[in-house]
């Protein structure tokens, strides 16, 4: 081996050894220290705080309150083809009454490009060392979140947070305000329940554990600059959370959606509790006034239109069963008596399926 690539070969070691090492310093300091905050230095390390002059970017959009939705996402077969669905319903409904919908990103926490680059606005974001998620690949949303928004141009003043697997039903207008994001409650998110191992990253000079909101970090619309003081904290979190087995145990898969919650309690940005803001079928069965449907749960029923859900039903939709491929075109409708959310849902999907360019290659 030659000296170049040794020397290449040592400078790639110890920068990776460098974020190893303030992330895991971040991880197990005390919470009680000083949270990310404002500084008179751009040069900063992104895992911990954000550079004050591209905060203080401040965009002219005031009169309409536009939101950036951003949707994180890796290269694999199951998130792209949530992904490019849900690009579509968003063109879709961008312009349409009401809407405050503005630019939209896929952050895609691969490290590299993929083939829909020129399909989808995507910027590329590193994923975390490897090993470091211990195969809990969520934990890459909040560490991507972090590099886009320290170098992304984001010409919106709020950033909607959503998912892959949201469909937009309709157009979304900015439903945050007074400083105050607007988020889904989720019925299994608890602080009260879990005050105990909460007071860990929330400590009580904090204020009350009520002070915790029942959110995730999706969906969320949030200001800018708020989310670029959350956003490091979030990862912190997330990580510092993971590494304790009572947290670890207690949260589970939702650990990262507590990490949120807890990030924004300490950084003082509370959230409107918006539970039109999106439904879950099959358990929520009609549209309404919403704005998002979360496919996150399978459905399934029998010929008769009847739910049998925690078995496998003579009709059923659930992403998951295309988790190395995605859904062929025009899937088989739910059968008669089956609620409007899970014919609309699967009506979408093959509207978008269906317009898409080259869908399935």
């Amino acid at each position: 081996m030659g000296c170049g690539n040794v020397f290449f070969t040592l400078i790639i070691t110890l920068s990776v050894a460098l974020i190893t090492y303030n992330i895991l310093i971040s991880a197990n300091a005390s919470l009680k220290q000083e949270l990310p905050g404002p500084s008179t230095s751009s040069i900063i390390d992104p895992i911990i705080q954000m550079p004050v002059e591209k905060s203080r970017k401040c965009g002219s959009n005031a009169e309409k309150r536009l939101f950036h939705t951003a949707v994180t996402a890796s290269d694999s077969v199951y998130n792209t083809w949530q992904c490019r669905v849900m690009y579509y319903w968003f063109k879709k409904h961008k312009n349409g009454p009401n809407s405050d919908m503005g630019g939209f990103t896929r952050i895609l926490h691969s490290g590299k490009p993929d083939n829909y680059m020129n399909e989808i606005p995507t910027f590329i974001a590193q994923p975390l060392p490897a090993g470091m998620d211990q195969g809990y690949i969520v934990l890459n949303r909040p560490w991507a979140f972090v590099q886009w928004l320290q170098k992304a141009d984001i010409k919106e003043d709020y950033i909607l947070m959503a998912e892959p697997d949201h469909i937009i039903v309709k157009p979304i207008p900015n439903l945050s305000k007074d400083g105050l994001g607007a988020a889904f409650p989720f019925f299994y998110i608890e602080p009260k329940k879990y005050e105990s191992v909460l007071r860990k990253y929330f400590p009580e000079e904090k204020g009350p554990i009520t002070n915790i909101d029942p959110i995730g970090n999706s969906p969320v619309i949030v200001g800018k600059d708020s989310l670029k003081k959350i956003a490091p904290t979030w990862m912190n979190v997330s990580l510092a959370m993971k590494k304790d087995p009572e947290t670890d145990k207690a949260f589970g898969w939702v650990l990262e959606m507590y990490a949120y919650a807890v990030s924004s309690a300490l950084h003082g940005v509370g959230n409107i509790l918006y539970k039109d803001f999106m439904i879950q079928p099959p358990w929520d069965t009609e549209i309404g006034n919403k704005f998002i449907i979360h496919y996150t749960y399978g459905c399934d029923y029998d010929l008769k239109g009847r739910l049998t859900y925690g078995k496998i039903g003579e009709w059923r939709f659930d992403k998951r069963s295309f988790d190395t491929e995605a859904p062929p075109r025009n899937l088989p409708l739910p059968p008669p008596g089956v609620p409007e959310s899970v014919v609309t849902l699967v009506k979408m999907v093959n509207e978008a399926t269906s317009n898409i360019p080259n869908w399935g290659s």
